[in-house]
């Protein structure tokens, strides 16, 4: 018995060997995403103690306008490095306007070097960010689903102390990336969501591709800066937002 116990665990070690050795990985490509913004929750945060003016503006955008938002970007990779670039979108009147109604950023990360460069747009002003790839404290779940014809696992994270995100990654892509400036996971991340930010990414397709180096480089437009330079630049400008300004801080660091 203890034979054809010893026999039968030999034969699922090989099959399960084979089927590592058989298994596809990709390792460069594009990826599509799309970025999904609730409007309806985000123009109700523009209505605080200090700007009640704001309500008709509110209620008449619910009576008005759709509640969702779609944004459209493109994610290029290879092993060594990613290229975060968003789509053309048609700007939101100035009356509903908020950072993270937008997609601010062209986000190069060096996999390698665990940099990364982005460029960063607010307040008609232009900036280089060039600092470490953030850090995002990750714990991995055993829940799954299917993104862009991909099974993802689930992971919860914390970010920039106090942002909780979800996010879902697969191993099939051997790239530790993902949207904008999320990354850290044993994977490509196909699916964000920042559920008290009202704001999700989502990936609708994804081409396995050779890319050429020169494909994924740096932006180079903006005021260079790093990530302690550029939250005080945003700290100065939000000032005039009282209560609303925590609003807007996040969705100018995100």
């Amino acid at each position: 018995m203890k034979v054809f116990l010893f026999f039968i665990g030999i034969c699922l070690l090989q099959e399960t060997a084979s089927m590592a050795q058989n298994r596809h990985f990709i390792t460069s490509g594009i990826i599509e995403f799309e970025r999904t913004v609730n409007m309806f929750a985000l123009v109700k945060k523009k209505v605080t103690k200090t700007t009640m003016e704001n309500k008709p503006y509110y209620e008449k955008y619910l009576q008005t306008e759709p509640q969702f938002r779609k944004l459209n970007s493109v994610l290029i990779f290879d092993a060594d490095a990613t290229l975060f670039t968003p789509r053309p979108s048609e700007n939101v009147h100035w009356w509903y306007d908020t950072p993270m109604a937008n997609q601010l950023n062209i986000v190069f990360s060096d996999l390698k070097g665990r940099k990364s460069t982005i460029q960063k747009e607010f307040y008609e002003r232009t900036f280089l960010v060039t600092d470490s790839i953030r850090k995002i404290k990750w714990k991995i779940t055993e829940e799954t689903r299917e993104i862009a014809g991909y099974k993802c696992r689930r992971a919860n994270g914390i970010m920039l102390d106090s942002i909780y995100v979800v996010a879902f990654y697969t191993d099939e892509i051997h790239i530790s990336g993902g949207p904008e400036s999320f990354n850290g996971l044993p994977g490509m991340i196909l699916g964000v969501a920042v559920p008290h930010e009202n704001v999700t990414w989502f990936a609708t397709k994804v081409t396995e591709k050779a890319i050429e180096s020169k494909a994924i480089e740096p932006p180079k437009k903006g005021r260079q800066v790093n990530n302690k330079e550029l939250y005080d630049e945003i700290m100065k400008a939000i000032v005039i937002h009282g209560d609303y300004a925590v609003t807007v801080l996040k969705g100018l660091l995100l």
